[in-house]
């Protein structure tokens, strides 16, 4: 029985930017956040805060503009609880207060203008609700500042707030990239929380950083369009922010037509703001993250056990109750594997089995796509969910083991190359494995509760048994032996079944 939403168990935030304005409105104030609506408009607030100290004119009636649609969309849909944000250009406008004041009037809510230490503090809990067990320094790059702060695990320390976002850099420095190296050089030189970045990740939020993550993904031909957990090593982000440098020089960045056309002329700053950083803080890998503030507040307002719940679980149970036959099912499946693992003694780190069991929760959300299809309809919808706390190698991972439960382990029934390429031999083995575990579990059982339950694994020597108790004796079949005697050559045994 699939979960009814609640009428106004949704929730929403506005966040009122130096760049953007926006509102996301997400289905509930959960552990794995669900967008169902996200709609924002670059009205440009804090372009010319840093010389003149006032927001923009006609940024502010573009803004209340679109504050006034997201109030109407809130209404329409019929939000719980909304919650509104506002960052540097608000607080450091000296017409800001005034600003806010409408805005106030016309959300109908009040609005928290962020401090530079709470806007900091924030991004880290986003990443740190959307990166399972981070460990390094969160950089959140508005259009007015730049947030750092070290985060490990679930731990954060004290944050530091530099005017240095792609507006406010490009006030300050009058629109010259000469002038604006020496503002970027100046500024960072010496911060501590950079100074604690050596050979650690560091985690790039915000809009126009993930232009440049868009942008390098689509040259170097990468498999996944996805933003999230999108890696690359500091070295070659650090040749790349060079290049997109010399392209503005050449006047070439107007070519660029997968970014918004506002926010192009901010790229160049942003790769210079990143060129920096990795100069100072000699990172090891550069992770970009879209969960950032917004995702931080929410993530705050949890209770304590509901953030310290698995991010990636959690969105994997809510996917196998929506889309699986039974989500009971899904959950004695994983508890079957265990015992096989145990069994076969495979050796299994934290992760692997924190990914199995991920894999067990999304293994039946493909049923209703053509049999012909589900192999590559499922791969795609995990490699590409809208959610976090994977990697996309743990994307590919996952995916790859769902593919192999639908597809087969036939050299007819493939996935795509790229994406057998994001896994290490080792990982596409037990993705394999797991696939095919999968294959024998859910012919058994028609993806059925109660069945393999009364299902149990014997080793005998370099004899895997699968043995069914005596009421579920007509279940035995050739092609559940077939099946099962190909998972068992998987783990170097010969298979064979049996009826108790």
């Amino acid at each position: 029985m699939k979960r009814p939403r609640k009428r106004g168990s949704s929730v929403a935030v506005i966040d009122i930017g130096s760049n953007s304005v926006r509102l996301v409105v997400y289905e509930g104030l959960t552990r794995s956040l669900i967008p169902i609506f996200n709609e924002k408009t670059l009205c440009g607030l804090g372009r010319e805060v840093q010389s003149t100290g006032l927001l923009a004119p006609d940024a502010v009636d573009k803004a209340l503009t679109s504050l006034k649609r997201f109030h109407a969309l809130c209404r329409v849909m019929q939000v719980g609880r909304v919650f509104a944000i506002a960052t540097a250009a608000c607080r450091d406008a000296s017409n800001g207060a005034d600003f806010i004041a409408k805005a106030e009037r016309i959300c109908a809510v009040k609005i928290e203008i962020l401090s530079g230490p709470r806007e900091a503090r924030l991004s880290a809990l986003g990443v740190i609700s959307g990166i399972h067990h981070p460990d390094g320094i969160v950089g959140d790059l508005g259009g007015g500042s730049l947030e750092l702060i070290d985060v490990r695990k679930n731990t954060v320390r004290s944050g530091v707030t530099l005017p240095l976002g792609g507006l406010a850099l490009q006030d300050l420095a009058h629109k010259s990239l000469k002038r604006a190296d020496r503002i970027v050089r100046e500024a960072l030189d010496g911060v501590p929380q950079l100074k604690a970045g050596s050979s650690r990740s560091f985690y790039a939020v915000g809009g126009t950083w993930r232009a440049l993550a868009r942008i390098h993904i689509i040259q170097s031909g990468y498999p996944l369009q996805v933003m999230h957990g999108y890696s690359i090593s500091a070295a070659e982000a650090l040749d790349f922010s060079r290049r997109l440098r010399r392209l503005a020089a050449a006047g070439m960045l107007a070519d660029i037509e997968i970014v918004a056309d506002a926010r192009r002329p901010l790229l160049t700053y942003a790769a210079l703001v990143l060129e920096h950083i990795i100069r100072v803080a000699k990172p090891k890998t550069i992770v970009f993250s879209t969960f950032g503030v917004r995702e931080g507040l929410l993530h705050e307002k949890l209770p304590e056990s509901e953030r310290n719940k698995d991010g990636l679980i959690c969105a994997a149970e809510e996917l196998n109750q929506l889309l699986s036959r039974s989500a009971k099912h899904a959950r004695e499946l994983i508890a079957w594997t265990d015992r096989l693992a145990r069994v076969v003694k495979l050796r299994e780190t934290e992760e692997d089995r924190r990914l199995r069991h991920a894999a067990c929760l999304l293994s039946d959300i493909g049923w209703r796509v053509h049999p012909d299809h589900r192999g590559e309809q499922t791969l795609s919808l995990v490699v590409n969910g809208n959610f976090g706390a994977i990697t996309h190698t743990e994307r590919a991972f996952v995916g790859l083991s769902v593919f192999y439960r639908y597809a087969g382990l036939s050299e007819e029934n493939q996935p795509p190359v790229a994406m057998q390429e994001l896994l290490t031999p080792a990982q596409l083995e037990r993705a394999r494995l797991l696939g095919a575990a999968f294959r024998v579990a859910h012919l058994i059982s028609a993806a059925r509760p109660g069945v393999l339950p009364a299902t149990h694994f014997r080793s005998m020597g370099r004899k895997l048994l699968l043995v069914f108790e005596h009421r579920l004796g007509d279940l035995v079949a050739d092609r559940v032996g077939s099946r099962f005697r190909a998972l068992a050559r998987l783990i170097n045994r010969a298979g064979s079944i049996v009826r108790r």
